[in-house]
């Protein structure tokens, strides 16, 4: 057996647990127009003070305007405005692989139980902030719980995990024209299944990948991996200046690095303190670089205003603050 098939057959296996978590409170520990369906589902309002609770995390983005952070959970979006939380207009499914680029946002995951739509997803983009999703493909086929994107570009990488209509088999796969055509990675280079995926700012063929026993930067479109560091890697997120790369580790406590790609300093990031948690996702926002959110495996989220030399705590294990 090739050792790419042996990467992506436990590709395959991480997928089974991953879907399984999705039922669940997460574990401690971490481990050319395209020729799609443009359906469209109505916006519902959401409930005045309602009490928000992050049952799981399922990603994490700022707004186009920096203006607020976006975490997509078990039933719906939650949004926190710098003042306090709410749930975003628009239909509570169960968003999974979330992941903005400048001008949408691109999910996988499952759709609400009353709203009469396909399960699973496959690939989905909303361009009005969540109220209404176009399918990109896969649907009924595929659940992507690692999706990511690049920022400025239309990139779109999944992490498959069976064969459907647009993929062959198992692997890493990439678009760059919204789900028209996937191209599937040779993934030379990188020998253990991916835990993270991190695309380039504006460079759509630069791509970082985390694993359980190190991480990995690809300058191809994911063909060669080059193993840059070793450790435990729970989150990857490039800065949005192309320039750095943050790291979420998990080496006997939770760990924030952030990596220069031009002088390969590493530089640690002091995070709160966490017991027997992890970083899940990073995100940076758009209009003030500064700022930095985190969520965490157990479901606390944390926002930093100065590159995390300081941070405060916007939700406590699923209870908003």
């Amino acid at each position: 057996m090739s050792k790419n098939r042996f990467i992506f057959l436990a590709v395959a296996a991480v997928g089974g647990v991953l879907l399984t978590a999705c039922q669940k409170a997460p574990e401690a520990t971490p481990a050319s127009a395209p020729t799609v369906q443009a359906t469209t589902v109505a916006a519902a309002p959401a409930a005045d003070k309602e009490v928000i609770e992050l049952m799981h995390i399922h990603g994490l983005s700022y707004s186009p305007d920096g203006s607020k952070i976006l975490i997509p959970s078990h039933h719906g979006m939650a949004v926190f405005d710098g003042a306090g939380w709410s749930k975003a207009a628009g239909p509570q499914h169960d968003y999974m692989g979330f992941s903005a680029s400048q001008n949408a946002l691109y999910s996988s995951g499952h759709p609400a139980p009353d709203s009469g739509l396909v399960n699973p997803f496959g690939v989905i983009k909303s361009t009005d902030g969540g109220q209404t999703w176009q399918k990109l493909g896969m649907e009924g086929e595929s659940d992507f719980h690692l999706l990511a994107t690049s920022y400025a570009s239309s990139a779109i990488y999944v992490v498959n995990h069976q064969q459907n209509s647009k993929m062959k088999g198992a692997g890493i796969y990439a678009t760059f024209n919204d789900g028209f055509s996937w191209q599937r990675a040779a993934a030379t280079g990188l020998n253990s299944a991916p835990t993270s995926l991190a695309v380039h700012p504006s460079n759509p063929k630069t791509i970082a990948a985390g694993t359980e026993n190190g991480w990995f930067l690809s300058q191809n479109a994911g063909d060669t991996f080059q193993r840059i560091g070793d450790g435990k890697i729970a989150a990857l997120s490039f800065d949005l200046n192309g320039k750095h790369l943050w790291l979420g580790t998990f080496n006997a406590e939770a760990g924030l690095t952030r990596f220069d790609l031009d002088s390969k300093e590493i530089n640690k990031i002091s995070l709160p303190a966490m017991q027997k948690d992890a970083i899940a996702y990073i995100a940076q926002n758009p209009v003030k670089r500064s700022e930095l959110a985190i969520a965490t495996l157990q479901r606390s989220a944390y926002l930093s205003r100065d590159e995390g030399k300081t941070w405060k705590q916007i939700a406590d294990q699923g209870k908003t603050l």
